[in-house]
């Protein structure tokens, strides 16, 4: 490899492994890696990573980061210390939230707010809804409010105004005191996180990005030291939510724009594939080692939203990828509670100890032990396996914690471990399709992850999906999105004023400097891109309403009678009705300003000597546990499957980051970028 290297490396950290993936675009070959994701401290994995792949970091073209930092921080509430200084009479807007509660049912229910109510400060100042001030701010409280949260040992600290999306001023002045006085960068001020209107969720939002924003930044200062030791002198990018990257400089300043990376990466590489294999609408199924995420894709455009509820009283209304995530991976831990039901996670075996046969001291079963008791895994070509254990002591296990409770036998148990974890997967399925109007056998599901293609198949028969895609590397489909994904950063800006208050010049006025300075922080960045694209989007509601509908904008100069039209088409769409008699209001704008980065091949992937035959790609077989029972199975080699093949299951097939089961009945056919095409046969009714 040349010193003026063509090698783009996407790396990214999942809960239980951590992926590589590097492509050549000059020789058209790629590198892989996995290994096991460090959790105390993720830059050592992902070192590891770079070094099993051979990859230089004094020589590469790009390096492209998929993190799971700030949702892990989040998640298990190891976040800094953070103050807020507010309006006067708003401290516990954060805690009074909205009128729902922690259950659905009964009276009781807590929740922990980020920042504890001793750390939030008042001051006086007052806008109203129009921007208009009504008490000026005051700057001495601010000063002494900064010096307070000083002394009580606050890391970082949010200044968040009522109406400061509408006029900022205030908001800005305090800040800038703020930053006069605060030891580090760690200031946050509302409006520039998300300059719309409701106070919770933008407060909210704005605490998430100040309990991250540390952690994110000491990661990241961190990771950048440990490259810069080994030569790479090049700018690192990071995945954020949206599904496009960023500069590593930049992030840290909006570092709850990177909840929910990991995932994105993934259904960005869904699209990208999807559009470059011909199949435009997908849903995506990624199942990892901790837990599953799916998501839905119209016309290689995958779904966003800004309305992410992390957990209970976490709203984060930032522009993510829309994904619904379940706690049901492959270190989903079985058990039978005090009821006798069976349970398939949320609760993971994680990295450490992970499932019983990675031998790492787990003794509770896990899917990926069900499916291993089942003949769907290998026990031989299992990753991360520390000390190799046997599959009776794998049995023996699953059928003491399961089995005996259920009075079934350890295949039994197994098969009712994966019938328990394909309904819940399922369900996840109907919740970004049924529930939202889209018929699952309009879509082909895209299975991914290290544990997707096994239980693809049969998640594709309950539903009637009719085709399976299977990607050439599934268990690295993350790291590929952190390759192929494009620069992007998202606007938003509040007008809640109805159509028939507003002109033409108005809205073109809002999304033309939106636009700016999109283009503005791209050209920033320094990142090489093909073109720049601007992505439109409106939120509207009915008068009265208070829920809003996101409306696709094709043009910024559109006018208000198209804007108009458009809403109803949308509102038709989504509801199938027509309320011509209510007049619609214009929420929020929004603008995604994406800087369109270079192709990759993705012929790449499945480059190799190829077997000449079918079976001259078999390596041996083995009997495998289906709903229909016990076959005796032929198992391929995936890497060496002829690239015209087409064959009917059963069949396992087996590669280094994956194994893809195919039930019996159904037909395989490899394309020509190397992706599986499973058509699923569904039994007459």
């Amino acid at each position: 490899m040349s010193p003026k290297s063509t090698l783009t490396v996407g790396i990214d950290v999942g809960g239980t492994f951590t992926d590589l993936i590097a492509i050549d675009a000059a020789s058209n070959t790629v590198k892989l890696a996995k290994v096991p994701t460090t959790i105390d401290n993720q830059a050592i994995g992902f070192m590891a990573a770079l070094a099993a792949a051979g990859a230089d970091p004094a020589i590469l073209q790009s390096l492209v980061h998929g993190t799971t930092t700030t949702t892990n921080a989040l998640l298990e509430r190891k976040i800094a210390k953070v103050g807020l200084i507010t309006t006067k009479g708003f401290r516990d807007v954060l805690e009074l939230g909205r009128r729902t509660r922690p259950q659905a049912y009964g009276l009781r229910g807590t929740f922990v707010p980020l920042i504890e109510r001793e750390y939030r400060l008042e001051v006086p100042e007052r806008m109203d809804a129009d921007g208009k001030v009504l008490l000026p701010l005051d700057e001495a409280a601010v000063t002494e409010a900064t010096k307070k949260l000083l002394a009580l040992g606050c890391e970082a600290v949010v200044v968040h105004f009522l109406h400061s999306y509408i006029n900022a001023s205030h908001e800005k002045r305090a800040a800038e005191i703020v930053s006069g006085l605060w030891p580090n960068k760690y200031v946050t001020a509302g409006h520039a996180i998300l300059s719309e209107y409701r106070e919770y969720e933008r407060g909210v939002t704005a605490a998430v990005n100040a309990s991250v924003q540390p952690v994110l930044d000491r990661y990241l200062t961190r990771l950048r030291t440990e490259l810069s030791a080994k030569g790479f002198n090049r700018d690192l990018l990071v995945m954020q939510g949206n599904g496009g990257t960023i500069s590593s400089q930049l992030i840290a300043r909006a570092a709850v724009n990177t909840v929910m990376s990991g995932p994105a990466s993934g259904v960005m590489a869904a699209a990208y594939t999807g559009r470059v294999s011909g199949h435009a609408d997908l849903i995506t199924y990624d199942m990892g080692g901790t837990s599953t995420d799916v998501g839905l894709i119209e016309g290689a455009v995958p779904q966003v939203s800004g309305e992410l509820e992390l957990e209970y009283a976490m709203p984060i209304h930032v522009p993510m990828v829309d994904v619904h995530t379940i706690g049901a991976g492959g270190g989903s831990i079985a058990s039978v509670d005090t009821a006798g039901m069976l349970r398939v996670g949320p609760e993971s075996a994680g990295a450490r100890p992970g499932p019983i046969c990675y031998g790492r001291g787990g003794i509770e079963p896990t899917i990926t032990d069900a499916n291993l008791v089942l003949g769907r895994l290998n026990p031989d070509r299992l990753l991360g396996v520390d000390h190799p254990v046997t599959l009776d002591h794998v049995r023996k296990l699953i059928e003491d914690k399961v089995g005996k409770r259920l009075g079934l036998d350890a295949e039994a148990a197994a098969a009712a471990i994966l019938r328990i974890a394909n309904d819940r997967m399922a369900g996840a399925i109907r919740l970004v399709s049924l529930s939202r109007g889209h018929d699952p056998r309009d879509f082909a599901l895209f299975a991914f992850g290290g544990a997707g293609p096994l239980h693809a198949t049969a998640l594709a028969r309950e539903l009637a999906i009719p085709t399976v895609l299977v990607p050439a590397r599934p268990g690295i489909t993350n790291a590929l999105g952190c390759v192929v994904a494009d620069l992007r950063h998202d606007y938003v800006r509040t007008v809640n004023k109805p159509l028939s208050a507003l002109d033409d010049a108005t809205v073109a006025r809002i999304y033309a400097e939106q636009s700016a300075e999109g283009k503005k922080t791209i050209e920033s960045e320094g990142v090489p891109i093909r073109e720049l694209r601007y992505v439109h989007t409106a939120d509207m509601q009915f008068a009265g309403q208070s829920h809003i509908l996101s409306v696709a904008i094709e043009r910024a100069d559109i006018s208000i009678a198209d804007l108009h039209k458009a809403f109803a088409a949308a509102y038709w769409r989504r509801f199938g009705i027509e309320l011509a008699e209510i007049p619609p209001v214009l929420v929020n704008l929004h603008t995604g300003v994406i800087g369109v980065r270079p192709e990759i091949d993705l012929g790449a992937l499945a480059s190799g000597e190829r077997a000449p035959t079918l079976k001259a790609a078999l390596t041996g077989e083995r009997r495998v546990w289906f709903t229909d029972g016990w076959h005796q199975t032929p198992v391929y080699a995936r890497d060496k499957l002829p690239k015209d093949a087409v064959f009917e299951g059963p069949a396992i097939l087996e590669q280094l980051d994956c194994t893809t089961v195919v039930e019996p009945g159904d037909t395989v056919r490899q394309d020509a970028l190397g992706n599986l095409l499973i058509s699923v046969h569904v039994a007459p009714t």
